[in-house]
């Protein structure tokens, strides 16, 4: 029986310069798609796989993400006065308990593996899961959820994978494939961004992980990789050569990268048309702007 994974990390100490000027004062995980912010999606997919451990690496200026975790008694006095009890019951979902949640800081923009590793003391002997917020994962089963269901089989290392198209395997790290089990690959390597045409496969691994303690071991090197940072993919690349016991996993869902002004707009539109309350008056205002569009042309 393999160790049960409890604990998540979040990597939240980017500066999110893409989404200037809204992030001189506003931290991207807590931009709102329709109407909870980044983090909660992510938060929320935790839970639903068990995590009971929340692990934010975060840097300067992330003041109103830990504020945003936090009871609000003056809001909630209001609330209640007006029995907004519906409106309660949503605050819930955004309160995390006394001792669940731990912040680390990363002094210096490093990379995703140095962000991970800043959070190694507070994982121990254990296996961990890594949940980017800039991927919002739309699904019927939580996306972490699958992979916890998938690693309690496997154990070892399992990353979520999704096939791209060749042109932009680039911009991703890029799977190795040593044999195709359907949902599952096992992986006989990893490159991080590959240069065009060069791509061992067109798997691409996006933001979730569940790795074990060695891959945390691994980062201890400090090796700088692509782009002169200090990459996760490396170090799980390493964990493959010393125990071959990497995995891909294809989910099933749809991925946003909300790291992208244009993703994030797909997923806004997207998670509008997913609400019942919204999904009418939203299609009825895309229908208008084809039939627009149509005509002009």
């Amino acid at each position: 029986m393999h160790k049960k994974v409890t604990k998540a990390i979040f990597p939240v100490a980017g500066l999110g310069t893409r989404f200037l000027p809204a992030t001189k004062s506003v931290p991207k995980e807590i931009m709102t798609l329709v109407d909870r912010p980044l983090i909660q999606y992510a938060i929320d997919e935790a839970r639903a796989a068990g995590i009971t451990e929340f692990i934010f690496v975060t840097s300067r200026g992330k003041g109103a993400l830990e504020d945003y975790f936090d009871h609000s008694p003056t809001l909630e006095a209001e609330l209640e006065r007006k029995g907004k009890t519906d409106l309660m019951e949503v605050l819930q979902d955004t309160y995390m308990d006394s001792g669940a949640v731990a912040y680390v800081r990363q002094h210096k923009a490093m990379g995703l593996g140095h962000a991970v590793w800043c959070a190694r003391r507070l994982i121990g002997n254990e296996p961990v899961a890594v949940l980017l917020p800039d991927d919002v994962i739309a699904s019927d089963t939580p996306c972490l959820k699958q992979m916890v269901e998938a690693y309690e089989q496997t154990g070892g290392n399992v990353v979520a994978a999704m096939e791209v198209p060749s042109e932009r395997t680039s911009s991703y790290g890029v799977l190795d494939v040593k044999e195709d089990m359907g949902n599952m690959v096992s992986v006989k390597g990893m490159v991080e961004k590959p240069e065009a045409g060069t791509a061992p496969s067109n798997l691409a691994v996006i933001g979730r992980y569940i790795l074990t303690p060695d891959v945390l071991g691994h980062l201890d090197t400090m090796e700088e990789g692509a782009g002169g940072e200090i990459q996760l993919t490396d170090a799980i690349a390493k964990e493959i050569q010393a125990s071959d016991n990497v995995y891909g996993f294809r989910f099933r869902g749809q991925r946003f990268d909300c790291g992208s002004k244009a993703g994030f707009l797909q997923a806004t539109v997207a998670f509008g048309l997913a609400r019942e309350e919204l999904k009418d008056e939203l299609q009825g205002y895309l229908n208008e702007l084809a039939a627009v569009k149509q005509a002009a042309e």
